[in-house]
């Protein structure tokens, strides 16, 4: 491990000894100062809301994007903990789970299991905890900087789940895996590369939806779950939410598949709806100008 990135490391074993609630207020006190700011990210955020929340008045429309801005500041803050305490102390801030016995009978079944990811609450907290029950293997992009692999190795520890390059040899190791009755997990609101999706609703309006996930549950016959780490209010701690997928995700229909994929998220986000990234341009891609281009402009 390079020496910037052990002390790094060394700086979050440090932090992590700070208490979950104070962690969330820095990271609330963060959300402030970017809702000041006003930068891109906050911009992208605020036409999703009104994108998914039209009903909402002004008044309305400012305080949930302050909520929401608030969890992606705490959504930070957190990686301090859960970094940085070590997997097994990171995991004894789940309070509750929803839903176990759904990933108990997929398991017990042996006929593969994809684990549906949304971008939603705290998601290395749920890689923790699925790796603890079964070995895992994820799709991913490589960070930009590459050193910081290595630090992902080393505060995950034990409980790392295999890490699967998004790339043509990716998938094939996703499908043996699958084939043998091992558990993948995958973000299913992972915007595709351009000739890679399928254009589904999502809150009501088309987004462009990766088509790999339903492919590789209708091609393998594994049982799809989606599933999230939920943050409770006041640095409580954690409650893991576990949820069937939609009937028809399996379709022959790509169209439908991938609508069906996309309520999954949606039912996830109508949990926690301001723990959702919603600054990600989910909509970016429609065939009509941007939205969150006329917002910037």
């Amino acid at each position: 491990m390079r020496a910037d990135i052990y002390l790094i490391y060394l700086l979050l074993r440090l932090l992590a000894l700070l208490p979950l609630r104070v962690l969330h207020g820095i990271g609330s006190g963060l959300g402030r100062v970017l809702l000041w700011r006003r930068g891109q990210m906050v911009q992208n955020t605020a036409v999703n809301l009104r994108i998914v929340r039209q009903a909402l008045d002004d008044a309305a429309q400012a305080a949930l994007l302050r909520e929401v801005v608030s969890e992606s500041g705490k959504s930070v803050s957190e990686i301090v903990k859960v970094w940085g305490a070590g997997a097994e102390r990171a995991l004894a801030l789940v309070r509750e789970v929803r839903g176990e016995a759904l990933l108990d009978a997929a398991l017990a079944a042996g006929k593969g299991v994809i684990i549906a990811a949304p971008h939603l609450g705290c998601w290395e907290l749920l890689n923790y905890w699925l790796c603890r029950k079964t070995p895992m293997a994820i799709l991913y992009r490589p960070p930009r900087i590459a050193a910081v692999e290595g630090l992902l190795r080393k505060v995950r520890g034990a409980l790392a789940p295999e890490q699967v390059r998004a790339d043509g040899a990716g998938v094939r190791t996703l499908y043996k895996r699958l084939a043998a009755g091992g558990t993948v997990g995958i973000l299913p609101d992972q915007k595709p590369r351009a000739g890679e999706g399928e254009f589904a609703p999502f809150f009501d309006r088309q987004a462009l939806t990766m088509v790999l996930l339903p492919r590789l549950a209708a091609r393998t016959g594994a049982t799809v779950l989606f599933a999230f780490a939920e943050r409770l209010p006041r640095g409580a701690g954690y409650r893991i939410q576990i949820l069937p997928a939609p009937e028809r995700l399996t379709d022959a229909d790509p169209a439908l598949a991938c609508a069906a994929l996309n309520q999954g998220v949606q039912d996830c986000v109508e949990l926690a709806f301001a723990q959702y990234q919603w600054q990600y341009k989910r909509y970016s891609a429609d065939g009509l100008v941007s939205p969150y281009d006329r917002e910037s402009g």
